[in-house]
């Protein structure tokens, strides 16, 4: 008993305790600088912006610029974790596209693929490759998810979300019609059809001798509202809905941004609500998939807290 208590009297002991004290009163006090993130050039905030002009067709707002550039230190900061995990070691993905690149190159030309992805791995070519960059950030992505993996999605799930989305997932109707076409620009033309000709002896393509040229064809089989407004407009989409559907039979003329169509209704299926087992499999990827992504979203989150991210 002696022995161990003339152990704390020893000043060997005491220093160490001290030391270890101290060393953990500086973490905590005088912590390691975290890595610093950002914040972006000119040029590439530049270049989001450009991007998003060719995907949306208008500019972006301030809101939406911010979250852009969140979002590209985000993919900075998966691709500096990736690198620091050296995931490009071992990837065939990564080895074939150094190996394409070199080869481009011309470079080291005789030796073996073994031997030229390891000068490429020498020469870190990894580092600026974007086909490179995006696989590194799509191995730390899975990296991350299977540490977290997303919520399971459960029949309960599938059936919430059915009713939640009735209304979303009911089936438009289906139309399939055959026009007559006459341009704007050619008054005289559609009225001397509707003065001279009777429609109810003609069939479709017995009539189409009267009709002109129209650049999308004439015949539309089972096209929703959404699919003929595409071809016709919505002046033209607005008066067929509002017409009482007769199959085999003309309907009245309907008018678009282009002219005066005279149509003739093969068929018509009205809309109707969807089964659930039409849907679940659709039902099924949606939910999966926004379940992934608000997991990997969390553990992105949880490592933004080791960088120092500057916008």
């Amino acid at each position: 008993m002696i022995e161990y208590k003339g152990l704390f009297y020893r000043p060997a002991l005491h220093f160490v305790v001290i030391g270890l004290i101290l060393f953990q009163l500086k973490n905590i006090f005088f912590p390691q600088p975290k890595p610093i993130l950002g914040p972006l050039t000119q040029e590439r905030i530049g270049l989001l912006k450009e991007k998003w002009i060719l995907n949306t067709g208008r500019l972006p707002t301030a809101e939406q610029q911010i979250l852009g550039i969140r979002a590209e230190l985000d993919r900075e900061m998966l691709f500096a974790r990736a690198i620091e995990l050296e995931l490009f070691d071992n990837d065939p993905v990564v080895h074939q596209r150094l190996l394409q690149n070199m080869r481009f190159l011309g470079l080291y030309e005789g030796l073996s693929e073994v031997e030229i992805i390891g000068k490429a791995m020498d020469l870190r070519l990894y580092l600026d490759d974007e086909v490179i960059k995006q696989r590194l950030i799509q191995l730390m992505e899975r990296l991350l998810l299977s540490a977290n993996p997303p919520s399971r999605i459960s029949d309960e799930n599938l059936v919430s979300e059915f009713n939640t989305r009735r209304l979303e997932l009911r089936h438009p109707p289906l139309y399939s019609i055959e026009h007559l076409y006459f341009p704007r620009d050619y008054p005289a033309e559609a009225q001397r059809f509707r003065e001279e000709v009777d429609l109810t002896d003609l069939s479709p393509s017995s009539a189409r001798e009267y009709s002109f040229p129209f650049l999308s064809g004439y015949r539309f089989f089972s096209q929703t509202p959404a699919q003929l407004k595409k071809y016709f407009g919505s002046e033209f989409v607005s008066q067929l809905i509002a017409t009482e559907p007769v199959e085999g039979s003309w309907l009245p003329p309907l008018s678009s941004t282009y002219g005066l169509h005279y149509v003739w209704l093969h068929a018509f299926e009205d809309a109707r609500d969807a089964e659930f087992d039409e849907v679940k499999d659709s039902l099924l990827y949606d939910l999966t998939r926004e379940a992934r992504e608000a997991a990997l979203q969390a553990a992105v989150g949880e490592m933004r807290k080791d960088y120092e991210i500057r916008l």
